[in-house]
Formats: C-alpha cells, sequence, structure tokens
C-alpha cells in the first residue's frame, strides 16, 4: 500500500518539475528574466561615507539599502 502511495507522490512530483520547467522556458523565449531585479545602490556613496567614518547602519540610511547589503557591497568591493 505504502509502495503504491509513493510512487504516485513521485510521478506527482515529476509532474511538478516538468511544468516549472516548461513555464520557465516559457519565460525565457518571451525575453523575461526570472528572480528579483537587482538594487543599483551607488557604491561611491558608500566608500565615501566610511570613509568619513559612517556605520554600515548609517550608510543604509542614505542610500536607502539594508545594513547587509551594505555590509556585503563594500566588503566584496561590488560597484553596483
Amino acid at each position: 500500500m505504502f509502495q503504491i502511495i509513493g510512487a504516485m507522490a513521485e510521478f506527482e512530483r515529476s509532474l511538478i518539475q516538468e511544468r516549472v520547467r516548461a513555464g520557465l522556458r516559457n519565460a525565457k523565449l518571451k525575453g523575461k528574466t526570472p528572480g528579483r531585479p537587482r538594487r543599483i545602490i551607488n557604491g561611491d556613496e558608500m566608500r565615501r561615507l566610511r570613509a568619513r567614518g559612517a556605520s554600515f547602519r548609517e550608510i543604509a540610511k542614505v542610500v536607502e539599502a539594508s545594513p547587509g547589503t551594505v555590509r556585503t557591497r563594500l566588503q566584496t568591493g561590488a560597484h553596483a
């Protein structure tokens, strides 16, 4: 009994995966990119504020981003 239920669950999962793949292919053909759009943040302004001694939290308020984003961008040297 449990084997039959397990087999049906596997089959349903494979159907779901195929529908997701088909949807992603369709979106790609229409020119859409999946995922959340990247925020454009002024890296020069963040570096300037950090050089003046501003905290990550203060910089985040100025550039309207999260402190984690500011920290990551400043530590990795990402400009966008």
